[in-house]
């Protein structure tokens, strides 16, 4: 199946958000994106082939999609995709597979990246509080980026139930 928009996807397809540790300059985005298309045109599961899009935000965020209706991804699938996107990172040397990062957008709207220790910290340094607009990587579905869960306030997401509530005593 050809590589079709993320427009065209329903809103239950099934959706990676991947989070590069820095901004992309043009030449990454390009090697980034040829590789991930150049995959996404031959990806199948169990040798059908899935209907998938992509989209990349803020110069750091992969989205990646594929509608669910026909065929859904099996783990081997999304093993591969997975693999490509480890090969990537090694060639342009940063990092885009891994779990536990943590992004908000800064007074002056920079996406900054941290991890969960750091990002408790400044919520207690006050740097980050409820207002800070955060970003979700771990929807599943493309329709909670449709629906605006995608970038939010923090008090609006999980991470203001992990970092802005009182500990329980």
């Amino acid at each position: 199946m050809p590589l079709v928009s993320l427009d065209l996807l329903p809103d239950d397809a099934r959706l990676w958000i991947f989070g590069a540790e820095r901004r992309l300059s043009p030449s990454e985005r390009t090697v980034l994106l040829t590789e991930v298309d150049r995959f996404l045109a031959d990806w199948k599961a169990h040798g059908t082939p899935l209907t998938a899009a992509r989209a990349l935000s803020d110069d750091r965020f992969l989205m990646v999609a594929v509608d669910q209706a026909s065929v859904p991804p099996s783990g081997c699938s999304i093993d591969a995709m997975v693999d490509v996107l480890k090969d990537v990172q090694r060639s342009l040397g940063v990092g885009l597979v891994g779990h536990g990062a943590l992004y908000y957008r800064d007074p002056a709207g920079e996406v900054v990246r941290v991890d969960r220790a750091t990002f408790r910290s400044r919520v207690e340094a006050g740097e980050v509080d409820g207002d800070t607009r955060v970003f979700d990587t771990t929807l599943t579905s493309l329709g909670g980026v449709r629906s605006g869960r995608w970038e939010r306030p923090a008090r609006e997401s999980w991470h203001g139930r992990a970092f802005l509530c009182p500990p329980a005593r």
